[in-house]
């Protein structure tokens, strides 16, 4: 119920583009504050309620810090000693030279969803664009490891979503992740990579090419600096964003202790709809989403599933959502994506018209459509993205 007129008030269908290149006011000095030692996104809101901006936090005595509830002497004697500790110019500097601009919670054009949480980032780096029907955003995570049906699962709900109008936020990881983005995007959908690293560095890096089109079709966020290294401490924090941008999460495939979970349990403590795809029984791959169902969240096999999970967000988008999507989601039979649809290059409709369900060895496929090994492989490449084909091991390939 919270989001609905949140969501509604903010027109999607006059969809306007976020400056894209000016940071949030007084950036410097809130990058300053969030690098000191002993400082998390809670403290650091308590702070700025407290002192009224980040300035007048960094030109606080460690007496008046240690006024604030749940700031001992200690910590706002390391918060005093380390407080310009980090290089804001030149952060803001490289971020200029990437293309990144820096918006903090104060700013308008911070996620309204986000900033509902308990712990939001007060600062969120950006490459790309943040648009108000974001706000109508759904999550998809899963595992790394997954099978062919997970990315299949993965890639077929981000399509129809984001069809439907949706933002598709997920990790850029490799598996469910990266097939959840490529879904989207095949769509012509928006699409929210939240990196566990700084922007400067693209994990994992044979995805650099989907971060370019994600930062073209969307936004790559991130809340630490830079040049921060994809640590595994990075990563549960920044599972809490992507629960926290969305209305709900969708778990595609996850073991029991995994990365997926950490998302669902979050979306859980945010308040949002978790929901899980059905795998397998007798798969490892399938026990962490069974584990949510048996543990209450909702079951979904199509996109209705979905807006039936939404509730009164649900029930106002369904004239929305797309009765084609709606049918080829209830008919597995039916190819994943209608490449008439999509604008295919001579090379990518040759290649694609020649591929069929049977798997086909890629010099096999060189050889029948008389291209270049070099046009070959990129066009197999831009396939994979728009969902129209798939992969299998031993370089063979197959239509979605």
């Amino acid at each position: 119920g919270i989001f609905v007129c949140a969501f509604f008030c903010c027109s999607w269908f006059n969809v306007t583009m976020a400056k894209a290149q000016e940071n949030s006011a007084d950036i410097g000095n809130w990058l300053k504050l969030i690098r000191a030692d002993g400082i998390g996104p809670v403290t650091f809101a308590k702070m700025i309620k407290y002192f009224g901006s980040a300035e007048r936090v960094l030109g606080a005595s460690v007496s008046e810090l240690a006024k604030i509830d749940g700031i001992g002497f200690k910590t706002a004697e390391r918060i005093a000693s380390t407080r310009e500790k980090f290089d804001a110019v030149a952060e803001l500097e490289l971020a200029g030279k990437l293309d990144v601009w820096l918006v903090n919670l104060a700013d308008e054009r911070y996620p309204p969803v986000l900033k509902r949480i308990y712990d939001p980032p007060p600062v969120l780096y950006v490459k790309g664009s943040l648009m108000r029907e974001d706000n109508l955003a759904m999550s998809i995570v899963g595992s790394r490891q997954c099978s062919l049906y997970g990315q299949e699962q993965a890639s077929r709900f981000a399509h129809f979503l984001g069809s439907a109008g949706f933002t598709l936020c997920s990790g850029m990881a490799r598996g469910i992740d990266t097939a959840a983005h490529q879904g989207a995007l095949s769509a012509g959908g928006r699409t929210i990579a939240v990196q566990g690293c700084g922007l400067a560095r693209v994990f994992p890096p044979e995805n650099k090419k989907l971060f370019e089109l994600i930062s073209e079709s969307g936004a790559c966020i991130s809340e630490l600096p830079l040049e921060a290294e994809p640590l595994a401490v990075n990563f549960p924090p920044r599972n809490r964003i992507i629960a926290g941008l969305s209305l709900g999460t969708i778990v595609v495939e996850a073991a029991p202790r995994s990365g997926a979970l950490i998302t669902a349990r979050a979306a859980l403590d945010y308040d949002r709809e978790v929901m899980a795809v059905p795998g397998k029984i007798d798969s490892p791959l399938s026990k962490g989403a069974h584990q949510l169902i048996k543990q209450g969240a909702t079951l979904i096999e199509s996109v209705e599933d979905v807006m039936e999970a939404l509730g009164q967000i649900g029930e106002q988008l369904e004239e929305h959502v797309s009765s084609a999507a709606a049918e080829a989601s209830a008919r597995a039979e039916e190819p994943l994506f209608d490449a008439s649809k999509l604008k295919l290059s001579d090379a990518e409709k040759k290649i694609y018209d020649y591929l069929t369900k049977e798997p086909s060895h890629i010099e096999q496929i060189i050889a029948e459509t008389n291209l270049t090994p070099g046009v070959v492989n990129a066009t197999l490449i831009s396939l994979r993205l728009k969902g129209l084909i798939k992969q299998l091991p031993g370089s063979l390939f197959a239509k979605g």
